[in-house]
């Protein structure tokens, strides 16, 4: 993978041609700061590079990768219609997933039961 000028900070040279000796300490900082960065993401880059590839591939076979390897499809769940309200806010409401709210430990801590705090 080269490169491109955009990615060397301000500079209009090839990373290959850049004279190091020649930037300042603000310029070689910002140099060392997007080379960790492109470090960090190359292999992210890289399987999302080979992701796309193959799901073309798939795609001009008639699949989706998805049915190719395998893979569920996962469903993203649906928001859960609320079970409880705060006695002191209506506005505030839990539909039981997930952690308890503050509201409704506090409830929970003064004595009233849970069947008490249903909507």
């Amino acid at each position: 993978m080269e490169i491109t000028e955009k990615e060397t900070s301000q500079q209009e040279q090839p990373l290959a041609e850049l004279d190091l000796e020649k930037l300042s300490l603000k310029e070689l900082k910002a140099l060392r700061t997007q080379l960790d960065r492109a470090i960090a993401t190359y292999e992210d880059r890289r399987k999302r590079e080979a992701r796309e590839e193959l799901e073309e591939t798939a795609r001009a076979l008639g699949f989706t990768l998805a049915e190719l390897v395998g893979a569920p499809v996962l469903r993203k769940r649906s928001n859960a219609p609320p079970k409880y309200a705060n006695p002191a806010n209506s506005g505030d409401t839990w539909s039981g997933r997930g952690r308890r709210p503050r509201w409704f430990e506090e409830a929970l801590a003064r004595g009233q039961s849970a069947d008490e705090l249903k909507i």
